[in-house]
């Protein structure tokens, strides 16, 4: 395969994305609401966790598959797309646990790597463009 961390990247993260759609389909059971939140909390987390993935998700991707094509560091790419994984089940986990007072410390760090992971990804697809041309 051309781009095998792309690949096992978008795979690992669309069965997250397909679990997390799932779930959120269930709690719009439970509740027999089509649309909206009916100001369920596990609603809302729910589809705020699938939401969340499904905003950040593509761009990742995206940038992993640029990344590869150009022949970036295999192993660096591994440990970003594993990073990225790992915030975003981070993130997951502290949705669906909320603590009163504000988000719990898992949430945070959740959303704390994925921005670092996006930063570097950014970085590095900008320093490869410039070292291309």
């Amino acid at each position: 395969m051309t781009l095998p961390v792309t690949a096992a990247t978008a795979a690992a993260l669309a069965l997250l994305l397909l679990l997390l759609a799932i779930d959120t389909v269930r709690h719009r059971m439970r509740l027999r609401v089509a649309h909206g939140l009916a100001d369920d909390a596990r609603l809302t987390s729910a589809s705020r966790a699938h939401a969340n993935l499904a905003e950040h998700a593509p761009i990742v991707i995206i940038l992993i598959g640029l990344l590869e094509l150009s022949r970036a560091h295999h192993w660096a790419l591994v440990a970003l797309a594993g990073a990225f994984l790992l915030a975003r089940l981070l993130h997951i986990h502290g949705l669906y646990n909320p603590k009163e007072g504000g988000p719990p410390l898992t949430r945070s760090l959740g959303v704390i790597l994925t921005w670092l992971v996006l930063g570097a990804l950014i970085v590095w697809t900008g320093w490869m463009l410039t070292a291309n041309v």
